[in-house]
């Protein structure tokens, strides 16, 4: 009784002292998107002055002013589920009032409606009540008629698919690649003379052809578990005790501190040492004669000792292939690694399972000898090449400005002219044989690595190098640029219009990210916020990384296109947040999340954002919203369809001046 009398009094003082508001603190704005089907999707964007909030729809358990209500009327047909946030509200405990949520600044609700033929409106009823900290404004309510066209798709559903597809199609590049890498570990030299060795192991078994070929399965099955489920059991237990945002944040730190990268390069340089014949690597004799004796007692369980004798012993050729798709695929959502692992050991494991099925094949393969040494060499080399990613990474998330883009490719092209002199026979190492002549298949792969080098030599005076802009550092980070030095001596156009913006000459942190050349932008969401207000123009949001592969494919591709750069100069305020930055703000910047824990550097900070409002945690990921951070339509994730892009920037154009008729 007390606890309801305290809640009566308090609303009859929240109800009397609102009368000195001026104006109500929340405004709104509506959009809908063309689903197709006669299907729509509403939304009603709520912008809310600072120190103000309004009730969550949901139903509280406290006596509280009026929650907020949604109120679908005159609808000819159906509504599909329930109306959605785009964020949780926020909880609280109040020993008078009880437990209530409610949200602060922005809020948008979305609901999708199934229409009947005909229908040419729809309309929602909003009501709701403002308060701060000592007062409530009078109830308040507003209605909102949404016209229809059912005949045209809107291109928001378009973009919204078509992101979907192309994010679904990054990945399958990342299986593809990985697949690939499963197939080439077969001829690598130390899991090329395993193969006589398993076509052996199953021959010799006894029993019935069918049973054989079951265990050749359970063999084959046994590389493939060995592989993933350690990975799997790891990215689980991450996700189950600390969440999404704690394994995203162990894959940010493997991608991107400086200790596992730099463990990385000493691991690939060690490995191509090896490779060079310094010295061979093995994994302890204990391990592998201990998994020798289990295979030789036969049944299941020898069938599994067998598959983790192929795996111990091939370690020293898989090992940097597995280490590459692993950091790779820790750029993308949490099970990217268990999916790519499970591609690859499929892959790797599908040769062994075939010739354990038929044996007879084995006379079709080329016998061991000097090539695989050859073989052998070359890996060498690439590991040389791709172990200087790993340097640049951390050069790049600590902003160090060493490892700069005509530095690496200086390393790239004398590491692969080297490696073509090699093929011609100019270069020989302890354990190559002399060979008398060139062979043909030499001469044709030294030309295609000559070929190679030639092409990265424009590189050093800023050539774009689209092939292979997703290994190399930003083209920004380049001293000697010849195609900017050439545009900026004509003149630019885009210059002069983020002149006519009074685009400043200096933003936060612009002395350690950059964008492409020609594009103005930010890299702090509340300093570009603000600017938008200011020109009254919608945000490009850009979360991006400085190790992301793809972002600096996407840049290459698309955002370098002349068309796009003009779109995006004229029309939006552009914001880069990078992700996985390393650089730590002053204590006065800390962030504290929903969940308690205290972010300190940029990137931890952008990435709980992303996490928190779009839950998404891949780069690279683009939105579009108003300067209040309402969302003006769908996203466009790794997509190097420069018409895509258009399309989804021009639904974010045409959505903003909707909103600001």
């Amino acid at each position: 009784m007390k606890k309801t009398f305290s809640a009566f009094l308090l609303f009859l003082f929240a109800s009397v002292t609102v009368f000195a508001q001026v104006s109500d603190p929340v405004s709104w704005s509506k959009s809908i998107k063309d689903l197709g089907n006669g299907e729509y999707q509403v939304e009603l964007s709520a912008t809310i002055d600072a120190n103000w909030h309004i009730y969550d729809i949901q139903k509280n358990d406290a006596i509280t002013p009026t929650a907020l209500t949604v109120t679908f009327g005159g609808v000819e047909g159906e509504l599909i589920g329930s109306t959605k946030a785009d964020r949780a509200a926020i909880e609280h405990n109040d020993p008078n009032l009880g437990t209530y949520s409610y949200w602060e600044d922005a809020v948008t609700l979305t609901q999708k409606v199934k229409v009947n033929e005909g229908t040419t409106s729809i309309k929602v009823l909003l009501e709701w009540m403002s308060c701060d900290d000592t007062n409530c404004t009078p109830p308040a309510d507003e209605e909102f008629v949404f016209e229809l066209k059912p005949a045209t798709a809107t291109v928001a559903a378009t973009v919204v698919a078509t992101g979907e597809t192309k994010e679904e199609s990054s990945l399958w590049a990342v299986i593809i690649e990985a697949i690939i890498w499963g197939f080439a570990a077969l001829i690598t030299p130390c899991v090329f003379p395993m193969v006589p060795m398993t076509v052996s192991f199953f021959m010799k078994g006894k029993g019935s052809k069918a049973k054989g070929r079951m265990l050749a399965m359970i063999f084959g099955l046994s590389i493939v578990a060995l592989y993933t489920l350690p990975i799997a059991i790891m990215i689980g237990m991450t996700y189950v005790f600390g969440g999404e945002s704690v394994t995203a944040d162990i894959f940010n730190w493997i991608a991107t501190h400086w200790i596992p990268n730099l463990i990385f390069f000493a691991i690939f340089m060690i490995f191509a040492a090896s490779f060079f014949g310094a010295f061979e690597i093995v994994m302890p004799s204990w391990a592998v004669n201990k998994s020798d004796q289990k295979s030789d007692e036969g049944g299941l369980m020898g069938v599994f000792f067998m598959a983790l004798t192929l795996v111990l012993v091939s370690f020293s050729c898989t090992g940097p292939i597995v280490g590459t798709i692993l950091v790779k695929s820790t750029q993308g959502e949490i099970w990217e690694p268990i999916i790519t692992m499970l591609a690859f050991s499929t892959a790797f494991a599908i040769p062994f399972t075939l010739f354990a099925f038929f044996p007879s094949m084995l006379k079709n393969l080329p016998k061991s000898g000097g090539w695989l040494n050859s073989v052998k060499v070359v890996l060498g080399f690439i590991e040389v090449a791709l172990g200087f990613k790993f340097l640049s990474v951390v050069d790049q998330a600590y902003n160090l400005q060493i490892l700069d883009r005509e530095v690496y490719l200086a390393i790239w092209i004398v590491v692969f002219f080297l490696l073509g002199l090699y093929l011609l026979g100019k270069i020989r190492f302890a354990h190559d044989s002399e060979e008398p002549y060139l062979k043909v298949k030499k001469l044709f792969m030294a030309i295609g690595v000559f070929a190679f080098v030639v092409y990265m030599i424009p590189g050093m005076w800023g050539a774009p190098l689209k092939a292979l802009s997703g290994y190399l550092p930003p083209v920004q980070t380049i001293d000697f640029n010849l195609p900017k030095m050439i545009s900026d001596s004509k003149g630019s156009s885009v210059a002069t219009t983020a002149s006519a913006n009074d685009f400043p000459s200096k933003v936060k942190y612009d002395d350690i990210f950059h964008h492409l050349d020609g594009i103005h932008g930010f890299f702090d969401l509340k300093e570009a916020s603000a600017y938008a207000k200011k020109v009254n123009k919608p945000l490009l949001v850009d979360f991006t990384g400085t190790a992301c592969v793809n972002c600096r494919e996407m840049e290459a591709n698309v955002l370098s296109d002349s068309r796009v750069k003009d779109i995006i100069n004229e029309n939006f305020v552009l914001v880069s947040l990078y992700v996985d930055s390393k650089i730590e703000l002053p204590e006065d910047q800390w962030v504290v999340n929903a969940k308690g824990r205290t972010l300190k550097s940029i990137g931890k900070i952008n990435a709980d954002y992303q996490i928190v409002k779009y839950i998404s945690n891949a780069q690279p990921y683009y939105v579009t919203t108003d300067y209040a951070g309402n969302s003006l339509g769908g996203h466009v994730a790794y997509d190097k369809s420069v018409e895509n892009y258009i399309a989804f920037l021009q639904e974010g154009i045409d959505n903003f001046k909707k909103k600001n008729k």
